[in-house]
């Protein structure tokens, strides 16, 4: 885009960052501050990173009083502004990541986290290539005003609503068929590399699959900016969507699974040594992710709801298990060619920071890789009905807070500021949420205790 016209100078353009909890945050601006912008980035306060989840400080995390609350500056990622195709008025966007006002990276910051993770595999002459898949439930507008999931009605003019799950149902999809074309379109102008839609097992529930990129930091972009884009074109549509991990009791819940194989300088896959069992790094790194997962399982399920997917019988991974072309473990190996032998990580949330969960599970791998760890025997057949599983997930949400907070692997590979500053805000999330006296308790013991 260029800033040489009134047309164009007229423009709006959204700088943000994201906060831990994948919210953005930032500040709009005039469009014709471009060059400015690229060369002084914009300010605000470090403690915007570490915010619970409705944005009020947490004073606890060593960001706020001791600091002053001083800035960091937010520099842009890219040259060039996105369109914002669903705003009323002409408006661009632009992710940034925060530093220092010195110039070194804020470790705090999600985006650092990862970059953190990529300049660590890079040191090794490593490239991490990774795709996402995200899922999401598109509702009723009239959800977001009611605070309750209501599923669309198709448009095909009869308000016919859907009620049914219809898995990999095509008529379910030509029902949307106006907003998914429009969904690619904003993809495209955003350079968004989305590729397969498919429609899930809940009603009104998609998932979007984006391609194979060959630097982390452009896959967690990708995410965040898709993640805003499906909101923004359903509500242009008169729907709402949401990447709650759980909107429906009975139903399926939302996940976002993450594809991952990495590449060496020659640009050969080092999980592939010709055979259908993959080579020794792919073992150490499956074994560093099944290690490393119950003390990850917060940044793979933040929020309250999050633990919702790992009920029985919701079908979410309950402990780390592995397995070659098993759908029910928590780390799968694809049946592929074995040039493209990958690990597929199946247990995070769509409602989790993209950047959180990609760095996660480069840490879990790296872990593994660096100590040449060994995996138990994978699993075959049903792994949701192991008994007795070696490394059980923490299916609540304090003992995830716990084990995240204490976790030395964690502080050493994704940092210890990162640490200390997620696990202040999920502790405070967690006390305002337990204050609050749910509508299932005055229904079950008001009128009778």
């Amino acid at each position: 885009m260029t800033t040489n016209n009134k047309q164009d100078k007229a423009r709006d353009l959204d700088l943000f960052i994201t906060d831990l909890n994948g919210n953005l945050r930032g500040k709009r601006l005039p469009a014709s501050g471009l060059k400015k912008l690229h060369k002084e980035g914009v300010k605000l306060p470090r403690s915007v990173v570490g915010f619970d989840f409705w944005g009020a400080d947490v004073l606890d995390n060593g960001l706020v009083f001791e600091t002053g609350d001083s800035d960091g500056v937010c520099m842009p990622v890219s040259q060039e502004p996105s369109p914002v195709p669903w705003s009323e008025a002409p408006r661009d966007q632009m992710l940034a990541m925060m530093f220092n006002p010195d110039g070194t990276p804020f470790e705090a910051d999600p985006r650092q986290v990862l970059k953190r993770m990529v300049d660590r595999f890079a040191e090794k002459g490593l490239t991490p290539v990774m795709a996402t898949e995200l899922e999401f439930y598109l509702m009723d507008a009239e959800s977001e005003s009611i605070q309750r999931p209501i599923p669309p009605a198709l448009a095909d003019g009869k308000g016919r609503r859907l009620a049914n799950a219809e898995g990999y149902s095509v008529e379910e999809m030509d029902g949307f068929e106006a907003f998914f074309a429009d969904i690619r379109e904003a993809c495209q102008g955003q350079g968004i590399d989305a590729d397969t839609i498919i429609a899930e097992m809940g009603p009104g529930q998609f998932e979007v699959n984006l391609n194979h990129v060959s630097d982390p930091l452009n896959a967690g972009d990708q995410a965040i900016l898709f993640k805003r884009l499906v909101r923004g074109v359903s509500r242009r549509h008169g729907y709402s969507a949401t990447f709650m991990a759980k909107p429906y009791v009975e139903e399926s819940g939302n996940g976002f699974h993450t594809h991952f194989s990495l590449l060496d300088r020659d640009g050969h896959n080092v999980f592939d040594d010709g055979t259908e069992q993959g080579s020794d790094l792919l073992r150490h790194a499956i074994a560093g992710l099944v290690q490393l997962m119950p003390e990850s399982m917060l940044v793979f399920a933040p929020h309250l709801n999050s633990y919702r997917r790992f009920m029985s019988g919701a079908h979410a991974p309950t402990h780390a298990s592995w397995g070659y072309e098993n759908r029910t473990v928590a780390l799968r190996v694809p049946e592929s060619p074995n040039l493209a032998r990958r690990i597929e990580h199946r247990v995070a949330g769509a409602d989790a920071n993209p950047y959180l969960v990609l760095a996660s599970v480069l840490a879990g791998a790296l872990y593994g890789m660096e100590n040449a760890l060994e995996p138990d025997a994978p699993v075959e057949g049903d792994a949701y009905a192991d008994e007795s599983p070696q490394y059980p997930l923490p299916c609540e949400w304090q003992d995830a807070i716990t084990r995240f907070e204490q976790s030395e692997k964690l502080s050493e590979y994704l940092g210890e500021e990162f640490v200390r500053v997620y696990a202040h805000a999920k502790r405070q999330e967690r006390r305002r949420l337990n204050k609050r006296i749910s509508d299932v308790e005055y229904e079950a013991y008001l009128g009778l205790l």
